[in-house]
């Protein structure tokens, strides 16, 4: 073989070589793309912060814009308040629900029909100011021409006349007969509260009492939603290996197939544990730094002696 192939042969080995030690050894540049946190709220799966990341099936559904997480429906959009991991609770509130201390128009609020939720058993719907005359949900009690809610039960009559104890709608001076409530909430396979249908003006929501049954100025005001990760509602295992070693569940590709996504930005089918190991074995390679001084001398003093 020629001399001068021997050496062009012998320089791309070094290049090559000097190329794989700067990858490897150089500071990363890179960040992870699926974030532990959306603003003050941690998310964690099924839940993402933006595309890739959690499950799929949920990527619509709750999103992360500018640090706000919102839930959303084909009613709108809601500012997610906690999420209780746990118990696999979401809590939103409704910028056009009524509440102890404001009383607005509403066209209501309702779920996807597809979608994996489902109402909490604590969530109470009342619906306001409701027209006896006409409405779907009153019927006639066959005495005196008088009508009844068909949605009440006995404690649903109690959140009614504490409502309208409430300066908000006392002031619009309206009966407590024209107020219905939904505890636990039934609004049909397709969890559709459409309060024009329903000939009413505006509803309330309401998942906790705070302690203070009889005072609505402290009722948690929102609306509690059950979320399921899948038929079963098992939490994947694949996933809870990938949050024990600081990973972010994740999809990729054309099959949504699962992916972990690690702190420096790589994604794994796995886990991170590489990165924990990777990390002590370059502490104990470049114990002074790992700047691009270091990273270059020693590459040279490994080409010098190949030499």
């Amino acid at each position: 073989m020629p001399l001068n192939t021997n050496i062009r042969s012998s320089s791309t080995i070094k290049l090559a070589f000097v190329s794989l030690l700067i990858l490897l050894f150089s500071p990363r540049t890179t960040s992870q793309a699926c974030k532990s946190s959306c603003g003050p709220i941690t998310v964690k799966y099924p839940f993402g912060t933006g595309p890739g990341c959690g499950d799929p099936r949920f990527q619509t559904r709750v999103t992360c814009n500018n640090q706000h997480l919102t839930f959303i429906t084909h009613t709108g959009c809601y500012p997610i308040t906690a999420i209780d991991y746990s118990n696999q609770v979401i809590y939103i509130t409704d910028p056009s629900m009524s509440t102890c201390v404001c009383t607005q128009p509403s066209k209501g609020f309702s779920l996807d029909w597809d979608a994996p939720f489902s109402f909490h058993d604590d969530t109470v719907f009342s619906l306001i100011n409701c027209d006896t005359s006409s409405s779907p949900i009153f019927k006639s009690d066959g005495r005196n021409n008088s009508v009844s809610p068909v949605c009440d039960s006995e404690s649903g009559s109690r959140v009614c006349g504490l409502l309208n104890s409430c300066q908000a709608v006392s002031r619009l001076d309206i009966p407590v007969s024209t107020c219905c409530v939904y505890t636990p909430v039934d609004l049909g396979p397709s969890f559709e509260m459409d309060l024009q249908k329903l000939k009413c003006s505006s509803y309330s929501g309401l998942y906790g009492f705070s302690g203070h049954a009889d005072n609505p100025d402290s009722w948690k005001y929102g609306v509690a939603i059950k979320y399921k990760f899948n038929f079963n509602n098992e939490y994947p295992e694949v996933c809870a290996s990938c949050e024990k070693t600081n990973g972010v569940c994740g999809y990729n590709g054309p099959y949504n197939s699962f992916i972990c996504n690690c702190r420096s930005g790589i994604n794994m089918t796995t886990d991170c544990s590489f990165e924990a190991t990777w990390n002590g074995s370059r502490r104990s390679l470049l114990p002074f730094s790992d700047g691009a001084f270091w990273i270059y001398s020693l590459a040279w003093l490994l080409i010098s002696m190949m030499a």
